[in-house]
């Protein structure tokens, strides 16, 4: 069953359910031909996250359940569709079909007529929805019901092609498929986090790309994998205190590429990002690592002035106050890793402190003087 594939940390129709839910449904509904475990899981797992979902199987409890007042949003079985669609069609009212040019590339998709094809997602109002309940004889709602909206003159949102090559719009008939199209999106979608900046945006994010579709399949949720980090971390400043800062920077710099990846994977699974002190905590503990560091050293102060600064502009990156500040302006603690193990390499651990501490400087008068309206 389509429904039951995994996909993006858990199974499809939980991932079109969440879908539904951030486009502004207040009510799911899912067609069933029998009520499995699994089901009955999904439904438990979605309604502890609030959102209010219930299992149909037959046209009594539709009926009963379908809104009488309020717009139907339909999703086709296997859908995937970009999220920026589902904003485009809860924003207009009456009844609205996605659909895509008839070509080559749209062949799986459902025909409308010679011009168009079905993309997999429409909104019916009420009249269109409860006629064809009346009518409808065989339970096929899926398919009947995108005819009764097309022949009620509904508006068409055209999906580019693009968007098919590229599996922003897709159906998925095969696990071989899910996995592709979630990888795809990963790493298409994984440059739009704004809470990256540095090293983080420019090289550790490419480490987390590729490691988070390895985690995929493994239904590990993304914040066990952050408590990984804030674990990797801590076992750094462990290293830091007995000597071995090399190694200890290795280990902080792996830390954060899981909570970059614990990002990534919760925003495919369309779960709230994280902006709590504990997505800050990685980050927060590779800072208490350069304190040990320095310490260590004899310049507790020198590493205790760094991790402040450097704390300062993790904040401000995290919460989005950076003005307009490019990525490579921002030294976050990634950065300021990076720039520590070349620096103790080549001279020591008091010239790594000092040229760290003048980037987290400039770093943080980059943010207050860059022009706010620019």
């Amino acid at each position: 069953m389509r429904a039951g594939l995994h996909f993006a940390g858990h199974s499809l129709v939980e991932y079109q359910v969440r879908q539904a839910a951030d486009a502004g449904a207040t009510h799911i509904l899912i067609l069933v031909s029998a009520v499995t475990p699994f089901l009955s899981q999904a439904v438990d797992r979605l309604t502890a996250d609030k959102i209010n979902v219930s299992l149909i199987r037959d046209m009594v409890s539709l009926v009963r359940e379908a809104p009488r007042d309020r717009d139907m949003l339909l999703i086709a079985d296997g859908a995937i569709i970009a999220q920026n669609h589902f904003v485009s069609i809860s924003q207009r009212s009456g009844n609205v079909l996605l659909a895509v040019d008839d070509s080559r590339v749209s062949a799986p998709f459902e025909r409308i007529d010679g011009q168009h094809r079905w993309a997999g997602l429409l909104r019916a109002t009420p009249e269109v929805l409860f006629g064809t309940l009346d009518m409808l004889g065989d339970w096929d709602l899926e398919l009947t019901l995108m005819r009764a909206v097309v022949q009620a003159g509904a508006h068409r949102l055209i999906v580019s092609q693009e968007d098919i090559l590229e599996g922003r719009v897709a159906l998925i008939d095969s696990q071989a498929s899910a996995d592709l199209v979630s990888q795809g999106l990963l790493s298409k979608g994984s440059d739009a986090l704004s809470t990256d900046g540095g090293a983080e945006h420019y090289i550790l994010s490419h480490a987390a790309t590729r490691l988070a579709p390895m985690l995929l399949r493994t239904q590990v949720p993304a914040s066990q994998i952050r408590i990984g980090g804030m674990a990797l971390s801590t076992i750094g400043v462990v290293a830091a205190a007995l000597g071995w800062p090399v190694f200890a920077i290795l280990l902080m710099l792996g830390g954060l590429i899981l909570s970059l990846t614990s990002d990534r994977l919760g925003l495919l699974a369309r779960r709230s990002h994280d902006t709590g002190w504990a997505a800050l905590a990685p980050g927060i503990i590779a800072l208490i690592g350069f304190t040990v560091i320095g310490s260590e050293a004899g310049a507790l102060m020198d590493g205790l002035y760094l991790s402040l600064l450097v704390g300062v502009i993790l904040l401000a990156v995290r919460w989005r106050r950076t003005s307009f500040a490019k990525p490579w302006a921002l030294f976050t603690p990634g950065s300021a890793l990076l720039v520590a193990l070349v620096a103790i390499i080549l001279s020591g651990i008091n010239a790594a402190l000092a040229v760290a501490t003048l980037c987290a400087i400039g770093s943080i008068g980059t943010i207050v003087l860059t022009d706010r309206k620019s």
